[in-house]
């Protein structure tokens, strides 16, 4: 096969810069240099580039027959988490890493794009390249989709590495495959003092661990257990010592639905039992509610192309099912836009240490995969084109 031959071939390119990102990771719509040595890559094959969405860059590449058009997606965006591997390839940035894996997403497309380079001829339409920015703080779908990255775009696939699967295989299949990700902040205030007089005092901290615990009752008694739903307070912040009882609370969070006639009632629940159990306290409370990221829903039709490139390009039995994950992903902006399949390339293998958890400070990839992974892009573009009916 064309694709995996090409893969290899540039296989230590795409380790390289692969290498070369993790070296250099920058935070969520900051990559800046990032995008420039994308930009110089791209130049060095002759493939028409532009900066999109600030620092994302989208890549046109046009086959030599009429036909459609497909998008190929890679965040590119790192983490502010503290790196705790020592391999020579190591962050470089105090604080921030590629703790998630999108270092190998930009490196990858970039080896699909000189794939696909040498394959222009048999190129059916055109294939765009999207190397977005601002994934993990969900911005970067939204202004590469504002610059105009969709336009006249018929699917897209995206591809994330996965620790949770073993090193090689590929899930792909339709229906809903990723959760929402909306975030809030509850503001409680109360009137604080001395520690010693209670009674003087509105106690910040208590309607706080109250509010706390009273949201929890939303999953487990307002909602269906056949559907999952998660609410979680991340953060309480409140007082300044031991002694001094707090006139404010702050608690921040997050909420997790694939049903998407769950945000409003969600929404709804969280405001008012908050404003209940500061009433009941003699304190006060408001929201802050932000609907981050829709549930990704992958299109049926196009899931079924990419089952089939997946399965050239690692054969059948490595064409994996895997669970829902209430992970999100800002791949669903474009999802609900145009027919798209976000898919997930397995790096676990426990010998080589790439076993940990996503956004762990030892999070590493088994690099044997990236030929599976930029042969997967080219293969499924090229199939895409080939067979895909609107």
């Amino acid at each position: 096969m064309k694709t995996l031959e090409l893969a290899k071939k540039y296989h230590d390119f795409v380790v390289g810069m692969r290498r070369e990102f993790h070296r250099n990771p920058e935070v969520s719509m900051k990559e800046f240099n990032t995008q420039k040595r994308i930009r110089e890559e791209l130049d060095k094959i002759g493939v028409e580039n532009v900066p999109c969405g600030g620092t994302g860059v989208l890549a046109t590449i046009k086959g030599t027959k009429p036909g459609l058009t497909v998008g190929l997606r890679a965040d590119i965006d790192a983490l502010t988490v503290v790196e705790e591997n020592d391999k020579e390839y190591a962050s470089a940035i105090p604080g921030v890493m590629h703790a998630c894996g999108h270092d190998t997403h930009g490196a990858m497309l970039l080896g699909a794009a000189r794939i696909l380079n040498e394959l222009r001829d048999e190129i059916k339409g055109t294939v765009k390249f999207f190397f977005q920015p601002g994934e993990e703080v969900g911005l970067g779908a939204l202004a590469m989709i504002k610059d105009g990255a969709l336009e006249g775009v018929d699917g897209i696939l995206g591809v994330h590495v996965s620790s949770e699967l073993p090193s090689g295989v590929i899930n792909a299949e339709g229906g809903p495959r990723m959760a929402s990700a909306d975030m809030f902040k509850i503001t409680i205030t109360g009137k604080g003092g001395h520690g010693a007089h209670p009674e003087e005092t509105i106690d910040a901290v208590v309607v706080g661990a109250a509010t706390v615990m009273n949201l929890q009752t939303i999953v487990s008694r307002e909602f269906s257990p056949l559907d999952p739903l998660v609410v979680t307070v991340g953060s309480l912040n409140s007082g300044t010592r031991m002694n001094v009882i707090a006139p404010t609370a702050i608690l921040e969070g997050t909420v997790r639905y694939f049903r998407s006639d769950y945000a409003k009632p969600v929404k709804e629940a969280i405001e008012r039992i908050m404003r209940a159990t500061a009433e009941a306290y003699r304190a006060t409370a408001e929201l802050e509610y932000t609907y981050l990221i829709k549930p990704t829903f992958n299109d049926e039709k196009v899931a079924a192309i990419a089952e089939k490139a997946a399965a050239e390009v690692v054969g059948d039995k490595n064409v994996v099912k895997a669970p829902l994950t209430t992970g999100g992903e800002d791949f669903s902006e474009y999802s609900a836009l145009i027919p798209g399949v976000m898919t997930r390339l397995g790096t676990g293998n426990a010998a080589k240490g790439t076993d940990y958890p996503h956004h762990h400070g030892k999070f590493d990839v088994d690099e044997d995969a990236f030929v599976y992974g930029s042969a997967y892009y080219a293969q499924f573009a090229l199939d895409f084109l080939d067979s895909y009916k609107k």
